[in-house]
């Protein structure tokens, strides 16, 4: 696991956002996590940020060190692991003794809905990095979470290394918060937040970092492509790129994202996640197949897309 992290590790990879496997008891599945692990690392991911579809608002923190240990076992030398922590100020406090003692260089903070205030936001960042040593991705997902000219106090004063990105909006290239963070910190601090597609706009308008994604965990080198063709400007096999991702995609965004993508790595074959955490449930059954067919599309494209780049 890499322990040391410049600013440039956000725009190496794409930041894969996967599910966590579990046993029927709910025990952490330690073989399940590292197939899914070394399907990433095989397809040249090189992040793995476990947040929203690992189910971690759920997470206990008794259970915490833990699990995250089980995870540090299982990825390369040369793999980012970011664990995250909070929402609430109360898992902050005690995932920040956690955390203290351990070798990871960067967590993120889960975004809290309610209640809290932007000034009660800001506190609460900096009491975890005072009591962990350890600084923050700030996950975004409404507008004006967090001032901008705050975060980039944040920012200087190292409590902040960077920022995932998901305000929805109606066209994601008009969106002022965006801006304003930018202006504050740095587009090359900020991650698109929401998966492949909306990356597009963030990353051809904004000139983001890069993107966090769930899909990845199916096709890793068919995202880690779609990375680079953004990277380089080429919005024509970015399009195209894209294109395979979208069934799957659009599943996820009619049914839950996270109950969706758990279940859909299973279905895949990539591995089997087992049952999902408490105070959620997996995919409905009745849409089983339809996940089956997407999943396992998207992963018999991944597969050749690897032989191809293999054989070039």
């Amino acid at each position: 696991m890499l322990t040391k992290i410049e600013t440039s590790e956000l725009a190496r990879s794409v930041l894969a956002v996967p599910p966590f496997a579990l046993t029927p008891d709910l025990e952490v599945n330690p073989d399940a996590n590292a197939k899914l692990i070394r399907h990433l690392e095989a397809g040249g991911v090189s992040t793995l940020l476990y947040g929203g579809n690992a189910n971690v608002h759920n997470w206990p923190v008794s259970r915490f060190a833990d699990w995250l240990d089980s995870l540090e076992d299982s990825v390369a030398d040369s793999t980012w692991l970011i664990p995250s922590v909070g929402p609430d100020w109360g898992k902050l406090v005690d995932e920040a003794a956690i955390l203290k003692s351990r070798r990871y260089p960067v967590a993120m903070a889960l975004p809290m809905i309610a209640p809290q205030t932007p000034d009660g936001v800001v506190r609460g960042l900096e009491d975890f990095v005072s009591r962990s040593g350890v600084p923050l991705i700030v996950y975004i997902k409404t507008d004006q979470y967090v001032p901008a000219k705050a975060m980039g106090r944040l920012v200087e004063q190292g409590a902040v290394f960077g920022i995932k990105y998901a305000v929805p909006r109606t066209d994601l290239t008009q969106d002022s918060y965006l801006q304003e963070l930018i202006d504050a910190v740095g587009a090359e601090r900020i991650v698109s937040g929401f998966g492949e597609p909306p990356a597009f706009p963030h990353l051809t308008h904004f000139k983001l970092a890069g993107f966090t994604a769930g899909c990845v965990c199916i096709a890793p080198h068919l995202s880690m492509a779609y990375l680079h063709a953004l990277k380089r400007g080429d919005e024509a096999e970015a399009k195209r790129l894209l294109e395979v991702f979208l069934p799957l995609e659009a599943i996820r965004e009619r049914h839950n994202a996270i109950r969706v993508l758990h279940t859909a790595v299973s279905l895949s074959g990539v591995a089997d996640m087992g049952p999902i955490l408490p105070l959620l449930t997996e995919a409905d059954p009745a849409i089983h197949g339809e996940i089956k067919e997407a999943a396992q599309a998207l992963l018999a494209a991944e597969m050749t897309a690897r032989q191809q780049a293999a054989a070039a």
